[in-house]
């Protein structure tokens, strides 16, 4: 179930989420660009994350630094070990740290060039890009469906002590 929010009225949210869903096993807060600490003071009221339910977080959270309210959390974000070279390679040129879209443009433009030099022009059709298999870049694992979405393994963390804490690598394939 889907739930659309205020990030300035996490009572709210909160209030609102316990009237439909009764014992949930697991809550996810999207907060987009927003903060998501609103919503996390007043699931933590409410014992979340807990014994019986787990709270998900996006790595969008993670461009904030890690607050005590992210404590428990699971969050699947990009390896650092891979996106770093080319995060410590922007930031020596332009003097400031990349955001994620920086490691996403490098890997589609990397991706262009794989598939201009390997197949040519013709190689930009749908059978290449919707490859089963997927496409290895520095932001990892990543393939383009049918439906014009795309899909990513990524590796999953949990928020311990105030530090992300490795739970699950990124797959090898999918």
């Amino acid at each position: 179930m889907t739930l659309p929010y205020s990030a300035s009225d996490g009572a709210k949210a909160v209030s609102d989420m316990g009237s439909l869903v009764e014992a949930p096993d697991a809550v996810v807060v999207a907060s987009g660009d927003g903060s998501p600490t609103a919503v996390l003071a007043a699931l933590k009221a409410k014992g979340i994350p807990g014994k019986a339910v787990s709270l998900i977080g996006t790595d969008r959270w993670l461009e904030r630094p890690i607050d005590p309210l992210y404590e428990g959390a699971y969050i699947a974000t990009l390896d650092q070990g891979e996106t770093g070279p080319i995060a410590d390679r922007f930031k020596a040129t332009y003097n400031y740290q990349p955001d994620v879209n920086v490691a996403y443009a490098y890997d589609m433009v990397a991706l262009s060039a794989g598939i201009a030099s390997s197949v040519g022009p013709n190689g930009f059709s749908k059978q290449v890009l919707e490859n089963t298999s997927g496409f290895r870049g520095s932001t990892g694992l990543f393939r383009f469906r049918a439906d014009g979405s795309s899909q990513r393994s990524m590796p999953f963390f949990k928020v311990e002590k105030g530090r992300l804490k490795l739970v699950e690598k990124q797959t090898a394939g999918f």
